[in-house]
């Protein structure tokens, strides 16, 4: 049996709605979605350390998130009682990704923890496993676990591996934080979308590769309908989940570049690299 590191360091990386569309809502208040995830290079870093008993324990905590509510300590917490270990880790997390984005990194550092976890507590739990358990945790946890782009149906569940292009991305923070539930119940949101195909989503361009958010978000957060005017002015864009970012695509680094960097005069922006394989399949493979 190999020996077990010392300490771990994994990327938990974001990932662009491609497109969004909601095309019903169910009983339980959840709502069916079709999606396409894509993975970009821009991550939270993890790092795991075993401990000698059995506490949880995060190093750095977040602002306004109570350490039980965490869905770092949540992950290892739900691992450790469905695998019956009595090990302990400490975990550092360095932030990158903004709470409220829309770019899913609470859901990816529960991932990153439920992945990571698994390999140094050495429990050989499969993939499909640690992503049942990450379902509980939040409906992009899977496919944070599965780490690769994928078509997704139901509350985002769903998976079908895709493969996507790849450019590069302007993604625009506009300086506020988007509460999820608020839009899911806006009486106003679009519920009805008819239904397409994953072969009609995969064509891209108008009108499948649109979000159904959009204008909602639009309408409660005048920064963002700003943000989001001002770079449609220079490529086709969107909100990625239900915000705050948004994001345009381009051919070349140095076209992403130039246009970030003019963002920049009046928000948080970066310049990604789209990426059908996650940074975190990609670490541990190392």
């Amino acid at each position: 049996m190999p020996a077990t590191p010392s300490a771990l360091t994994l990327p938990a990386p974001a990932k662009l709605n491609r497109m969004l569309h909601i095309v019903g809502r169910r009983q339980d208040g959840y709502h069916e979605l079709q999606t396409l995830f894509q993975f970009i290079d821009l991550c939270d870093y993890l790092t795991f350390t075993p401990r000698t008993d059995s506490a949880i324990t995060l190093s750095n905590t977040l602002s306004g998130v109570a350490h039980n509510d965490n869905l770092i300590v949540r992950a290892a917490q739900l691992l450790q009682q469905a695998s019956g270990i009595q090990q302990g880790v400490s975990v550092a997390i360095e932030k990158n990704l903004p709470m409220g984005g829309g770019l899913g990194g609470g859901s990816s550092n529960a991932a990153t923890t439920l992945v990571g976890l698994n390999h140094l507590w050495q429990l050989g739990l499969s993939r499909e496993a640690l992503a049942k358990l990450g379902l509980a945790l939040g409906a992009d946890v899977p496919v944070f676990v599965h780490g690769h782009s994928a078509w997704a149906e139901g509350v985002g569940e769903k998976l079908t591996s895709v493969t996507l292009d790849t450019p590069w991305f302007v993604v625009i923070h506009p300086g506020v934080s988007v509460s999820t539930p608020a839009i899911f119940q806006d009486p106003e949101l679009t519920r009805d979308s008819l239904p397409i195909t994953m072969a009609r989503a995969l064509q891209g361009g108008a009108p499948e590769w649109r979000n159904d958010c959009e204008a909602i978000v639009k309408k409660r957060y005048p920064p963002i309908a700003e943000a989001l005017d001002w770079l449609t002015q220079h490529a086709p864009s969107r909100l990625t989940g239900t915000g705050a970012c948004l994001f345009a695509a381009f051919d070349s680094q140095q076209a992403a570049q130039a246009v970030a960097h003019m963002a920049g005069q009046y928000w948080h922006s970066w310049v990604a690299r789209g990426l059908n394989t996650s940074p975190l399949q990609d670490a541990l493979g190392r």
